[in-house]
């Protein structure tokens, strides 16, 4: 990090001509290729599990309704906010100069918190679709039509839409005055909270409130729909149909539970408290790691997704 830290420090204040210096997770030169290749193949990884339960959906006529349509639009927004890091964090792997201009910086947290959000609105949809289908089962196809889909999903874009505006905007109107240097290996809150010379009490409020709204109303509708659901399955007769809803419901609290415990304690904790040396390996498991996870943990156990996919191989062999 030593020709990082010989940089002059900046006295004038930010504007889009001024560049940012992300140091990345380390230094060490020969850490950076093994974290290179690592996460190369993890990213890889991702891009094909997503892309491919995407393709799978939407080319199999089986595979057309409601749990199948919000697990489509989570390997998306999984594809978009794991998509606004993980390139430029590999070219930072191979190179000595990361810089970062402060457009490009804007630009990769606005998409970041987007995605991220959307995110959380897509699991509580799949959430309320688990509700219906296991409590309300006779009414499933007027309370999850297609129209009703639709509008869950065009909410959670909205909700990602109105959340990148507002932090993007708001965080970078802030001065940045002094070192350049974000103790960090991308555009993340907390590192640009903390270069910044302005007052960031307003910036720190509506992170806790915005991120506490969101997190507080997606996890209120999983904990109320998986709630009622333990209820229908304690109430069945039948074992076999409570390892069915079992079964049908692993998967996504397997993924609601990686996913917001990590960002609970990214966020949902004053700046004070922060360690951003600690923070870039939470970071890395929930930008990186989780959106790998997620079409792992949806298909390996589905007989629906593995029989579409043997179909598509089938088809091209």
């Amino acid at each position: 990090m030593g020709h990082l830290l010989r940089v002059a420090p900046i006295d004038q204040c930010s504007s889009e001509s001024w560049n940012f210096l992300a140091p990345g997770i380390t230094q060490d030169p020969q850490l950076q290729i093994i974290f290179f290749v690592v996460f190369l193949i993890v990213y890889l990884v991702n891009m094909v599990g997503n892309v491919g339960m995407i393709v799978l959906i939407i080319t199999d006529n089986r595979l057309h309704t409601p749990m199948y349509f919000f697990l489509c639009n989570l390997s998306f927004v999984d594809l978009g906010y794991s998509s606004a890091i993980a390139p430029r964090m590999l070219a930072d792997c191979l190179t000595k100069h990361k810089v970062i201009s402060f457009s490009s910086c804007a630009t990769q947290f606005a998409f970041f918190v987007g995605f991220v959000d959307a995110e959380c609105y897509v699991l509580a949809a799949m959430a309320y679709d688990r509700f219906v289908a296991i409590c309300r089962p006779l009414h499933y196809s007027t309370l999850m039509s297609k129209k009703v889909c639709l509008s869950l999903m065009l909410g959670s874009y909205v909700a990602g839409l109105v959340s990148l505006v507002a932090h993007t905007s708001l965080t970078f109107s802030l001065s940045y005055c002094g070192s350049n240097i974000i103790n960090h290996f991308f555009c993340e809150i907390p590192p640009l909270l903390a270069l910044s010379c302005s007052d960031t009490y307003i910036s720190e409020i509506l992170l806790f409130s915005l991120c506490g709204f969101i997190e507080f109303s997606t996890i209120l509708i999983i904990f109320i729909s998986y709630a009622f659901i333990l209820i229908a399955i304690i109430r069945m007769r039948s074992a076999e149909g409570r390892l069915k809803a079992f079964s049908t419901c692993g998967s996504h609290l397997t993924g609601v539970t990686l996913f917001y415990g990590t960002v609970m304690f990214m966020y949902l904790r004053p700046t004070s408290s922060y360690s951003l040396d600690q923070d870039k390996w939470a970071s890395v498991f929930y930008t990186i790691i989780i959106p790998m996870l997620n079409p792992l943990i949806y298909s390996l156990r589905n007989k629906d997704v593995k029989a579409a996919f043997k179909k598509l191989i089938g088809k091209k062999s």
